[in-house]
C-alpha cells in the first residue's frame, strides 16, 4: 500500500516557489538570453531565501503557546524583510542586470502565497 507524504503548508509554498522560479529561469533563458536567465535567478533567490528563513523560524514554535508562535511570526517576518533588503542591495551591485526579468520572477514567486489557502486543502 502506498503511503502519501504529507507536506506542511510551508513546504508546499516553498516547493511551489521553486517550481515557478525554475520554470521562469528556463523561460527567460530560451525566450531571452543568458543575462535574462541570470537576472531571473537573482529574483528567484531574493524571493526564496527569505521565505525559507521565515518558514523555518515559524515552524520552530509549532504547537507551542500562542505567545511564542506570534513572536516567531514577528521575528520571522522582520528577518525576512531585512534579508530581502540585503539581497536586493547585493543584486543591484551587478552592473549587468535585467531588472524586468529579476522583478518578474521575484513577484511570480511571491504569488504562491496567494494560492496557499487553496494548497492547504490538498
Amino acid at each position: 500500500m502506498e503511503e502519501k507524504i504529507k507536506l506542511s503548508v510551508f513546504a508546499k509554498v516553498i516547493v511551489g516557489q521553486i517550481c515557478i522560479i525554475l520554470f521562469a529561469i528556463i523561460a527567460f533563458y530560451f525566450l531571452g538570453n543568458e543575462l535574462s536567465a541570470k537576472s531571473a535567478f537573482y529574483g528567484g533567490i531574493a524571493a526564496l531565501i527569505p521565505n525559507v528563513y521565515f518558514a523555518r523560524k515559524v515552524s520552530q514554535h509549532k504547537g507551542q503557546e500562542a505567545k511564542k508562535v506570534v513572536q516567531s511570526f514577528y521575528a520571522g517576518e522582520s528577518g525576512k524583510l531585512i534579508m530581502t533588503a540585503i539581497l536586493f542591495a547585493v543584486i543591484f551591485q551587478d552592473p549587468r542586470l535585467d531588472v524586468i526579468a529579476m522583478l518578474t520572477v521575484y513577484m511570480s514567486a511571491l504569488t504562491v502565497f496567494w494560492f496557499a489557502l487553496l494548497i492547504r486543502k490538498y
